[in-house]
């Protein structure tokens, strides 16, 4: 007599099958969604041959609230924080009591790699309706540090 499928059999492939795609996630991807996030900020790259143009998707944050710094000439790091209003700011009787309160902080954070080191110097940023624009002027070689090879 052939012996009954056990039923666990496929809740354990389907298990296996959700933790390969979850290996797959680009780990800076996963790490940008810090808090409150479905996923990590959105960003564009454009190469204008002398610069590079990044285009991010902040919404929701004012520009005091977003970091943009450079660990390094060949990586930018954008980071986003809020705290909403602490309810010692809403203790006012009159404006109401809070009966459930899920709204807290809200963070996240981006770190891309650029093909080719930029200047610290030249950079410029700029926020405008939820989008963040990061102008990346690529690092120009010293002609002072270029040589003559001879020719034998």
């Amino acid at each position: 007599m052939p012996s009954k499928p056990n039923p666990f059999d496929e809740i354990e492939r389907m298990f296996d099958r959700m933790s390969d795609q979850f290996e797959a996630l680009d780990p800076t991807e996963v790490a940008g969604a810090v808090t409150g996030s479905a996923g990590g900020i959105a960003v564009d790259v454009v190469d204008e041959g002398d610069r590079f143009v990044l285009t991010a998707d902040v919404p929701g944050y004012d520009s005091d609230d977003i970091d943009v710094t450079l660990p390094d000439p060949t990586t930018v790091r954008i980071s986003a924080e809020r705290t909403d209003a602490t309810e010692s700011e809403h203790s006012d009787p009159d404006d109401g009591v809070f009966i459930r309160r899920e709204r807290r902080r809200t963070a996240t954070s981006r770190a891309v790699s650029l093909p080719e080191p930029v200047d610290e110097d030249g950079t410029a940023a700029s926020y405008q309706h939820g989008v963040l624009t990061v102008e990346l002027p690529k690092e120009q070689p010293d002609a002072g540090d270029s040589r003559t090879i001879p020719i034998e």
